[in-house]
């Protein structure tokens, strides 16, 4: 489990495959900042861009670790396939405060940034999610966006995906990856987990026609 407050900003270094066909995943070796890594082991869990990976091999002293991401989990994520800077956020201690709100590290679907533009002091992030997410997307609610907690603005149903808005505060754009988002880039997105499990209560037992 994660809170979608990003513990820090890394980069995806190197991608090998780990075989030859199309149904083969990557090796990721990603750069984190220094003794970032320095309480991390062999197996953990650490979100990338809102997408949970175990550490597979480790490397303190060079601030170096390497993921597997399978050939599924690419198909259905954005931005693990290239190199770049990627959101990452440690897994959840018992004793953490919950500084965001609960987040899985599952990606529910990838978004479109519609716009990234400076409002004021703050940043206005527009972004078109697909449609089968709109039912979970309410104004003042929560938003996973590439790993980061965000709280919804505004939602408006189109019949293409629903248009959300964010209000991204200085600190937000200077301290994670969504810094570098621009109009036609490709996010992941992950619904609050309250409101996967409503959506389960009212539909369950019932009959599809």
């Amino acid at each position: 489990m994660f809170t979608g407050i990003i513990t820090g900003v890394g980069r995806i270094a190197a991608i090998d495959d780990l075989g030859s066909s199309q149904q083969h995943g990557k090796r990721l070796t990603i750069t984190a900042p220094s003794g970032y890594l320095d309480d991390v082991g062999l197996g953990d869990s650490i979100a990338l861009n809102g997408a949970c990976m175990t550490v597979t091999s480790l490397d303190a002293n060079a601030g170096r670790f390497t993921i597997d991401i399978s050939a599924e989990s690419l198909a259905r994520t954005a931005g693990l396939a290239d190199p770049g800077p990627v959101n990452l956020e440690k897994a959840l201690r018992a004793h953490d405060r919950l500084g965001g709100h609960i987040v899985s590290g599952h990606v529910d679907g990838v978004g479109r940034v519609l716009t990234m533009k400076p409002v004021g002091e703050s940043w206005d992030l527009r972004i078109l999610a697909p449609q089968a997410l709109g039912k979970y997307l309410a104004y003042k609610g929560s938003i996973t966006v590439n790993g980061v907690s965000l709280t919804v603005n505004s939602v408006e149903d189109h019949s293409e995906g629903t248009e959300l808005s964010i209000n991204l505060i200085p600190h937000t754009v200077q301290n994670t990856a969504l810094h570098a988002l621009k109009p036609g880039t490709r996010v992941n997105l992950e619904i609050d987990l309250i409101a996967r499990y409503v959506e389960r209560m009212l539909s369950a037992g019932k009959v599809p026609a």
